[in-house]
């Protein structure tokens, strides 16, 4: 699995107001399976943001244990890939779901999930992600608290962003019960993060550095700022996500290497410390 956030590219820096959302109530049976991420079935489920919709979500509605058959967060659980950029340059990236929660600024209590990139050894980059899970099982986004090092030095908190704060909106990083055609947006603020989701196909085989999947969904990730940059994300059943392919825009590739259980201390040191 590789919980990486969306591109940060073109956000901006912390948000620090307290604006809480206004919203609306989305709820209400849907038809047919379509790209709106409609249901066929009988009960009624949230249908899935888009753009800048603006959502209502209720706090009990959601949980901080994510249990989702393609990306469970099983706090402990530690994910080590491989990323190579088009140029080359080759990254550690360790993800790290951890003991710790955060209640977000619309209410919702969140599993913080550490997210750490290491250059030649050296930290470049270091984020805390908030996500929950709602009743319906779709797995939301809901921030992140990130920080950019150069030569161990701080230099940016570009990208942080918390939904209810100045605007931000949460979004979807993968639905209940994905199947090919349901879009969605993975996080919204106006002109600075604008991504997106798409669910391509399901029951794909994949084989990475970390072995040999089969059952795995594949999504594609876009950005509405940056329309040229697509990428595709695999993720198997009962791992999470193992791969990530730029297929537009760039050549980067990013693997999973191996999945074990972090020590309890792992990902809750202060960025730039995460003690995974």
């Amino acid at each position: 699995m590789k919980l990486r956030r969306p591109s940060t590219k073109g956000r901006s820096p912390t948000l620090a107001a307290s604006f809480v959302l206004t919203v609306a109530v989305v709820l209400g049976g849907l038809a047919a399976c379509g790209e709106d991420g409609s249901d066929s079935g009988d009960e009624p489920r949230r249908s899935l943001p888009r753009g800048d919709e603006p959502v209502e979500l209720d706090p009990a509605d959601f949980t901080a244990d994510i249990d989702h058959p393609y990306l469970p967060m099983e706090p402990g659980t530690r994910w080590t890939y491989r990323e190579v950029d088009e140029e080359g340059n080759v990254v550690e990236v360790v993800v790290v779901v951890t003991t710790e929660t955060k209640t977000v600024a619309n209410g919702i209590t969140a599993r913080v999930v550490r997210d750490t990139v290491r250059e030649d050894g050296e930290i470049v980059e270091d984020t805390r992600d908030w996500f929950a899970q709602d009743e319906d099982g779709n797995v939301w986004y809901l921030g992140e608290d990130t920080a950019e090092f150069e030569d161990g030095a701080l230099v940016s908190h570009e990208g942080a962003w918390e939904a209810g704060v100045d605007g931000a909106l949460p979004g979807i990083i993968l639905p209940a019960d994905p199947r090919p055609g349901m879009a969605y947006r993975q996080e919204y603020l106006a002109g600075e993060a604008e991504d997106n989701g798409r669910i391509l196909a399901v029951g794909e085989d994949v084989e990475v550095r970390a072995g040999s999947f089969d059952d795995v969904l594949r999504t594609e990730d876009t950005n509405a700022l940056e329309p040229d940059v697509v990428e595709h994300k695999y993720y198997a059943r009962g791992v999470g996500l193992v791969l990530t392919v730029d297929v537009q825009g760039g050549s980067g590739r990013e693997e999973l290497i191996r999945v074990d259980d972090a020590p309890p201390s792992a990902g809750i040191g202060p960025l730039g410390r995460p003690n995974s």
